[in-house]
């Protein structure tokens, strides 16, 4: 139940955030979003003013009989509800008794007490300062509970001796030295208390013990594995088995952190066997084939296109399993751009982002990106077909020169007849390379339409740079340059666009590699042996 003072603050602080219930929320901690819409609502409704609330359908007697029967008759919420008929929550209840009779509601689970509270209730047994019966109701446990803290805090009935093994005999010059004095028994009741703790965390302790050097022995984990975190239910059941002749099962489930119906659950579970051990087999063959090059998706498209379906929580769950995760950048860095200025005049934007083809060399997106490894940074410039995103030609060298775009352009061309030159587009970005005068002449002289994409506007040529993206997250990053040359990097590129054109499988197309889509469409056969590509020393 909230005051009027409380309604109204909210409903103010929610109009003065523009109607933010999640704002007002969290700075007032209260009410439900579903409560505060209410109160908005009444408040414009009324005309900025709120109603009284009622304290509930239970009257002020009610409430105060309900409590006065919950406390004579073993405050018992249950007892209460059957004698009287109400309240029907026993939630509503405990508001009450808490209300209009503090600090007496019995407690519904077992109270932890203190160090010190435990010392004070086994002082007063040891000087007969009164009777256990009166301990307990002024500490609050039971009768016996007194002396099992006395035998926890003193086990022993006579106080020990003090030492004298290294007494100084009378005649000793030091003899008159004054000698320190006995122990009281405060401090041989400290010195229990301490040993007792102590024996207790030694216990909790012990069984946390076995179970992490039971995960190296039975499981062959690493030392430093913690057993409640990283381990499975399957591992961490097969450990308790391993360790029930020493220990029982609830110090180790409680060691290990698992809820005892999961682990009654598990050797039903194990004789089962692995109902995933063919599709796991199947999916780390996949994964191993490609060189930790595809991901989750990569290799559910492999293994559909080999005639395997498996489901994608499958698949997830698999690979997850098995950690099979795909190579990734390491850290962010700065990107390569080839833009120098308006070289040239701007030949539009033609495409307007519709990179989709229905015909082989109908559209040609072009770009060039570079590649860092210790040995130099070369660059690649490939031209792409929009059919079926084969690689139609590319080009590599040290330095990303004219010389270098030309001959990918005129190697591009060098695949196309006349008849498909006369509706053949090629789009690029705003980059130097494409607005060269050479480059412009070279498509001018073949009769094809040149298309650029705004400046700084990397949508507008996404394809490139999904290919530049997918190259380089199979082939270049996650690997180990040192001591490649740039020769070497330019046979593993030549290898892998190889492969990207021939057997790598494409979610878009079907899917299938771009030549076994063309294979499909029946336009393979007059598109071989006309491949070309320029490959300079780098």
């Amino acid at each position: 139940m909230y005051t009027p003072e409380q309604r109204a603050r909210a409903v103010e602080l929610c109009i003065r955030y523009g109607l933010k219930a999640a704002a007002t929320i969290r700075e007032l901690g209260y009410p439900s979003r579903a409560q505060l819409v209410a109160w908005y609502r009444e408040w414009r409704d009324s005309a900025g003013t709120l109603a009284e609330r009622s304290l509930g359908r239970y009257s002020e007697e009610q409430r105060r009989a309900a409590v006065n029967h919950y406390l004579e008759h073993g405050r018992r919420n249950a007892c209460t509800g059957r004698g009287l008929g109400y309240p029907k929550s026993t939630q509503k209840h405990r508001g009450w008794v808490d209300e209009l009779a503090p600090g007496k509601r019995r407690a519904s689970g077992p109270r932890a007490f203190t160090l010190e509270e435990e010392r004070k209730a086994v002082a007063a047994p040891v000087g007969r300062a009164g009777g256990a019966r009166r301990i307990a109701d002024e500490v609050g446990p039971t009768r016996r509970t007194p002396y099992k803290w006395k035998r926890e805090l003193l086990p022993g009935k006579e106080p020990p001796m003090p030492d004298t093994s290294d007494a100084v005999p009378s005649g000793a010059p030091d003899a008159g030295a004054a000698r320190p004095a006995p122990a009281t028994q405060a401090d041989i009741d400290a010195l229990g208390a301490r040993k007792a703790e102590l024996e207790r965390e030694l216990r909790q302790l012990e069984p946390r013990r076995d179970v992490m050097g039971g995960a190296i022995e039975v499981l062959g984990k690493g030392a430093g594995a913690d057993p409640a975190d990283e381990l499975t239910n399957r591992e961490r059941t097969l450990l308790v088995e391993s360790l029930r002749p020493k220990r029982g099962p609830c110090e180790l489930l409680s060691a290990l952190d698992m809820a005892r119906s999961s682990h009654q659950c598990q050797p039903s579970a194990i004789a089962a066997g692995d109902r995933d051990a063919g599709a796991r087999e199947m999916v780390c063959a996949v994964f191993d084939a490609s060189d930790g090059a595809h991901g989750r998706r990569g290799t559910h498209d492999e293994l559909e296109a080999r005639g395997h379906a498996i489901g994608g929580r499958r698949m997830g769950r698999i690979v997850a399993e098995e950690r099979l995760g795909a190579r990734g950048r390491a850290r962010p860095k700065r990107a390569y751009g080839s833009y120098r200025g308006e070289v040239s005049r701007h030949p539009g934007n033609k495409v307007r982002q519709d990179l989709a083809a229905g015909l082989p060399n109908f559209l040609w997106p072009a770009d060039v990106t570079q590649l860092s490894i210790p040995a130099g940074r070369p660059c690649l410039g490939p031209v792409l077909d929009c059919l079926d995103g084969a690689v139609v030609s590319w080009a590599a060298s040290a330095s990303p020169d004219a010389k270098m775009a030309n001959s990918m352009l005129r190697a591009a061309l060098a695949t196309t007849t006349d008849e498909e030159r006369r509706h053949l587009v090629i789009h690029s970005d705003c980059g130097c390379h494409c607005r060269w005068p050479e480059w412009v002449s070279i498509c001018e002289e073949a009769g094809i339409m040149r298309s650029m994409s705004r400046k700084g506007c990397s949508p507008d040529n996404s394809r490139m740079e999904g290919l530049f993206g997918t190259m380089e997250v199979e082939t270049f990053h996650g690997r180990d340059w040192a001591g490649v040359t740039l020769d070497g990097l330019r046979e593993r590129i030549d290898a892998y666009i190889e492969r990207y054109n021939k057997t790598r499988v494409r979610r878009s197309p079907g899917p299938m590699s771009p030549l076994q889509y063309r294979q499909s469409l029946g336009l393979a056969a007059q598109q071989q042996g006309t491949e070309k590509r320029y490959r300079p020393r780098l």
